[in-house]
């Protein structure tokens, strides 16, 4: 649903990152370019961004108050 804060293989910090990665993939570039700038090397850093969904918003609607 979120980002996570750490890889969670690896525990390196990614969080920081998404949003620059969401801004660039969103404007056409190849995701694979994108991922090699912002220095996310390891394969597990780099499988947290690519199999991430974005499902806050779907869950938001499920939230008893």
């Amino acid at each position: 649903m979120i980002v996570p804060i750490r890889c969670f293989s690896c525990g390196r910090p990614i969080a920081h990152l998404y949003e620059p990665y969401k801004e660039r993939v969103d404007k056409g570039e190849d995701r694979r370019k994108v991922l090699d700038e912002l220095g996310l090397q390891r394969y597990c850093c780099r499988a947290m961004f690519l199999g991430h969904i974005e499902l806050i918003d779907t869950a938001a609607q499920f939230k008893k108050f």
